[in-house]
């Protein structure tokens, strides 16, 4: 299953939604990017920003599973998201 980009950004979005009312991982989220909470607001709408959100979830399955179990999303479903979002610009070595 492929998704588009808008469906990509939709989800992007609804994993930053999880982030910012995540007590536990939105200090993280901020301290790892450098993003502020007013950045939050600001670059929402930029893909760019939306492929970072999808990267700082993947580095913890657990993370993964806890936002997918929340908002019954396949677990694969935000791996693809980031893809997309990357322009498909990873390498994967597996």
């Amino acid at each position: 299953m492929s998704i588009t980009a808008q469906s990509a950004e939709t989800l992007a979005l609804n994993v930053l939604g999880w982030l910012v009312g995540n007590e536990e991982l939105l200090p993280i989220f901020l301290g790892s990017t450098g993003a502020s909470a007013q950045d939050l607001r600001d670059r929402a709408g930029e893909p760019e920003f939306l492929g970072s959100v999808l990267e700082f979830l993947m580095l913890d399955d657990s993370w993964v599973i806890a936002f997918c179990d929340a908002n019954s999303v396949p677990y694969d479903l935000p791996g693809q998201a980031r893809a997309v979002l990357s322009g498909g610009a990873d390498v994967h070595w597996t």
